[in-house]
């Protein structure tokens, strides 16, 4: 049976049903969600962040090495972040309770021991991709870290763009300074250019990490820095920085590792020349790049070094990281320097938004000498591992060094197995 072909529309019974609509009123837009709903919502997203912010967090008992423990879970992640930081409460400006101002990460902390709780000054990364910096304290060090009641109010200076990964140091000048990457744009790229940057080390210090006062960025004789971490104690009546000279914003370039720098006055940030003290090495954990972690810690056998090593591999840079010592007489003279990493990615430490990283700022050390080294897992959140001063010290100064060769590495494990042969018989 053939089909009834459709109706044609004469032109003027198109234009008249087109004006027609044109006539009708605009449809009113859904109606905002009741007062009742975006109560209940708020009361259900405060009691489930409530029930996270409490979680314990107990050690991760498939994982032994003798040297630290890790964690079953992050210490803190993007949802540690208050919800009055995320969502506008308000239920006129936001009927379905959504959140406004997201966030992405919650990670490279620096930490510092204070008032008998732990403290991370975190790397907050918004959903816009701007960092900022917040403090969150915990009892224990490892679970109910809670932040203070607003960000950091870091003073801002002209043409900066991104600020992140400080690194606290308590000085014996009596102030506390945060040294963290200042990121600008490249005012010298052409025109299009929107990735060219320029890295340099900002500094603040404060007495009660709520006033900072913002000082002038680090002046090294290298053009780009990153990394870079003030020495606690005076060397020779004057402040010290470990620093990471850079030839670009990325690529370090001509520079050859962690370095070593001297500042006779912190206020104008201006500093002496700048050597190499701890050298990146071929087919080692540190051939891409280094840098040195957080403040050192003093100990009776020497300083105590937390550091990054960047190595290229199939899937992209791998970040881990490892230990060195250096003496108490002279804190650029390395006197112990284990091979190997110390942290590596693991399970979901591989994964987020720059993967397989492991990267350390900060760590604390207990009045007992219980020491929590805290690190960024892949740009997203952060672990902790416990362990105490005295394996740390133990791991470095009784640790073989990186033999460079396969040869060198096997005459290593062949000493090993040999030597616990004749002793276990």
């Amino acid at each position: 049976m053939k089909s009834k072909s459709a109706p044609k529309f004469s032109k003027s019974a198109a234009h008249a049903s087109t004006t027609s609509a044109a006539r009708k009123p605009a449809a009113k837009p859904a109606a905002p969600a009741s007062n009742k709903l975006f109560t209940a919502r708020v009361k259900a997203v405060r009691a489930a962040h409530e029930k996270f912010l409490k979680r314990k967090n107990p050690v991760e008992t498939d994982w032994e090495n003798g040297v630290y423990e890790r964690f079953k879970y992050p210490v803190l992640t993007a949802h540690h972040v208050p919800l009055e930081w995320r969502y506008d409460f308000n239920p006129a400006t936001n009927p379905f309770f959504m959140e406004r101002l997201g966030v992405g990460g919650a990670y490279n902390p620096g930490a510092f021991f204070w008032n008998g709780k732990a403290h991370l000054v975190a790397r907050i990364e918004g959903a816009d991709r701007k960092s900022f910096f917040a403090i969150a304290e915990s009892p224990n060090g490892v679970d109910n870290f809670r932040f203070w009641d607003e960000p950091c109010d870091i003073p801002e200076m002209p043409g900066e763009t991104n600020l992140y990964d400080m690194r606290v140091t308590f000085h014996e000048d009596g102030w506390i300074y945060g040294v963290f990457c200042s990121e600008s744009k490249d005012p010298n790229a052409p025109h299009g250019d929107l990735s060219s940057a320029v890295a340099q080390a900002g500094m603040v210090r404060t007495k009660d990490f709520k006033k900072w006062e913002r000082l002038p960025n680090l002046k090294t004789p290298a053009s780009q820095q990153r990394n870079v971490v003030l020495h606690p104690e005076f060397v020779g009546g004057k402040y010290a920085f470990y620093t990471r000279p850079m030839d670009g914003f990325i690529d370090v370039g001509s520079g050859g590792g962690i370095g070593w720098t001297l500042c006779d006055d912190i206020t104008t940030g201006v500093t002496g020349p700048e050597k190499i003290i701890e050298e990146r090495a071929y087919h080692t954990i540190k051939e891409v790049k280094n840098g040195q972690g957080p403040a050192p810690a003093k100990t009776d056998k020497g300083w105590l070094h937390l550091a990054h090593g960047v190595r290229g591999c199939a899937a992209g840079l791998r970040y881990t990281i490892y230990m060195f010592m250096t003496s108490l007489e002279d804190p650029s003279k390395l006197i112990a320097r284990p091979g190997g990493h110390l942290i590596s990615p693991r399970f979901t430490e591989r994964v987020g938004d720059v993967s397989n990283v492991t990267f350390t700022n900060g760590w604390i050390r207990m009045p007992d000498d219980t020491v929590i080294i805290y690190y960024g897992g892949s740009d997203t959140r952060c672990y902790a591992a416990r362990t105490s001063v005295a394996k740390l010290v133990d791991w470095c100064l009784n640790t073989p060094e990186d033999g460079f060769t396969t040869r060198k590495s096997v005459d290593q494990r062949l000493a090993l197995i040999r030597a616990n042969r004749q002793l276990l018989g």
